[in-house]
């Protein structure tokens, strides 16, 4: 599946993501289907939720509404996802990234959480996954300070899977694809599952992530981070 709106650099509205999330419960029910991989079109995988319409709160209800469902979709699959990353990943696109089973990022990709400037939370999971991933202490060093990071700082810091450098990209992708793709489908399956839930609850953690961003969606903070966005200059917090 490839995220098809790079005008926008693929920024992540309601109906992509219920597309998303339906595409990968049918291709994981599919017993031909041996791997999913997420890419998106053009400079970025996904540069997160698309605000450029955003009016009012209610206009992001529907995404936030939409992203948790996708994330569990992708989670849940027994059959192996490997996220694409050769560019952007930012914010919930990063969220969907790191869902995956495997995220292979090009060397100079742009990794961040990019919810501090905009005066929300990470959520799609993030709180959970980035957490499980790198430890308390670099995720929130990461999702208080909207720190950018390279694909392969996040490969050194165990953020992702794998990186490599981008004229190898195509040809690693390639490769990879063919390598899950020959692995014993329900050996991958109860190894996914095992690993995962080892270590990360992600249903409890969308569970709080949704509650928490519903709330922080509906104060003057928010209003004031979107200004700012759009405007291009910091955001003033708390006047």
């Amino acid at each position: 599946m490839t995220l098809n709106a790079p005008e926008r650099l693929n920024a992540l509205d309601a109906d992509m993501l219920k597309a998303i999330a339906a595409a990968v419960t049918e291709l994981d029910a599919d017993p031909a289907v041996r791997i999913i991989v997420l890419a998106g079109e053009g400079r970025a995988f996904s540069a997160g939720a698309d605000l450029s319409d955003y009016e009012k709160v209610g206009d992001l209800d529907g995404l936030l509404a939409e992203l948790g469902p996708t994330v569990r979709a992708i989670v849940n699959a027994g059959t192996p996802v490997l996220s694409l990353v050769p560019a952007v990943a930012a914010g919930a696109g990063l969220s969907l990234a790191l869902a995956a089973d495997y995220t292979l990022v090009a060397d100079e990709a742009k990794i961040l959480l990019a919810f501090g400037g905009l005066g929300l939370m990470p959520d799609g999971g993030a709180t959970a996954l980035v957490v499980a991933s790198i430890g308390r202490a670099r995720a929130l060093r990461f999702a208080l300070t909207g720190e950018r990071i390279s694909g392969s700082q996040a490969a050194e810091w165990g953020l992702v899977s794998e990186s490599v450098a981008a004229e190898d990209f195509s040809t690693r992708a390639d490769a990879l694809t063919a390598q899950l793709a020959a692995l014993a489908p329900e050996g991958v399956a109860r190894t996914t599952a095992a690993v995962t839930a080892a270590i990360v609850d992600v249903d409890r953690a969308l569970g709080r992530e949704e509650t928490e961003q519903h709330a922080l969606m509906r104060t003057d903070d928010f209003a004031e981070g979107v200004a700012a966005f759009r405007e291009k200059r910091p955001p003033t917090f708390g006047a």
